[in-house]
């Protein structure tokens, strides 16, 4: 015979009870039936779990030990019950990010610290990748939101402007400009530049080209790397310059400037963007949290 929660239910009761008529009628059972059910999970566990007589219950010392785990087993499949309504709910599971460099250098950290003294038993797994490649992601349901440069116009998406950044120069703490607070774009002409590839940055190497045209170059490239340390790195041995984001300024490296750029007025945005018709409970806990962050 097979045990089952209706075995367990009627040997609490009469364990916790020691009375066969006070457990059947919390049970809302008739005794005889509460009796053949306790028959029935001891001869299905092979051993005595109770001994009775006409006056008084006990448990046998078998009997305890299988109580204790009946507890322990009713208080996890209650903890059970309650996850997968939490989770139903978005405040259990898990939540995959996809972020860029600007995003983890920007709000990106301040909002999943929040998020996460909010919903603890979220799981967040983070991808670093590039805005191309987290638009990929999305689609293929391999992340939930993307962290990514804007503007996403693309069909089936929906996204929320979360940070803003002004351009600005970064030169070594050795190159003349560094003296400076406040520099023009055009005395940007003629330097060589550091730049991530287009590779990891093609969305933000198409802005810089549109702002160094607007002032009358196009950037000369001496070299290229895939993340901000890198350009940071080679612009502090004074490899060459950079235009980057003024979110760098939150983790500048030594041996690096940052000047305002006086005639570059234009921003790059960073948005939280997710499939419009993909949602799942957590994504929508995530979507409804993020709104207060938006611009």
């Amino acid at each position: 015979m097979r045990i089952d929660m209706r075995h367990l239910r009627a040997f609490l009761a009469v364990a916790e009870l020691l009375h066969f008529r006070q457990a059947a009628e919390r049970l809302n059972l008739a005794q005889p039936a509460l009796s053949r059910t306790i028959q029935q999970l001891e001869e299905a566990i092979g051993v005595p779990l109770l001994t009775r007589n006409n006056r008084q219950v006990e448990i046998t010392e078998p009997g305890r030990i299988f109580l204790d785990e009946c507890k322990k087993l009713m208080a996890q499949l209650d903890l059970a019950i309650i996850n997968t309504r939490r989770a139903s709910q978005g405040e259990v599971g898990r939540l995959s990010i996809g972020y860029t460099d600007f995003a983890i250098t920007g709000k990106l950290p301040t909002i999943l610290e929040e998020f996460k003294s909010l919903y603890p038993e979220i799981k967040i797994n983070l991808l670093f990748g590039s805005t191309e490649e987290q638009l990929a992601l999305l689609n293929d349901g391999r992340i939930d939101v993307a962290f990514m440069t804007g503007p996403n116009r693309s069909p089936g998406l929906t996204s929320i402007i979360i940070q803003r950044d002004r351009f600005i120069a970064a030169v070594s703490n050795h190159h003349p400009l560094a003296r400076r607070s406040e520099i023009e774009l055009k005395e940007l002409a003629e330097e060589p530049f550091i730049v991530g590839s287009m590779e990891r940055w093609k969305h933000f190497r198409r802005h810089l080209d549109v702002l160094c045209m607007t002032a009358g170059f196009m950037p000369r490239i001496s070299q290229e790397t895939f993340n901000s340390e890198g350009i940071f790195g080679f612009v502090a041995a004074n490899f060459g310059v950079t235009i980057h984001l003024e979110c760098a300024n939150n983790y500048i490296r030594k041996g690096v400037t940052t000047l305002s750029i006086k005639d570059a007025n234009s921003f790059l945005e960073t948005e939280a963007v997710w499939l419009t018709d993909t949602t799942t409970p957590t994504q929508r806990v995530f979507s409804n949290f993020i709104q207060s962050y938006g611009i």
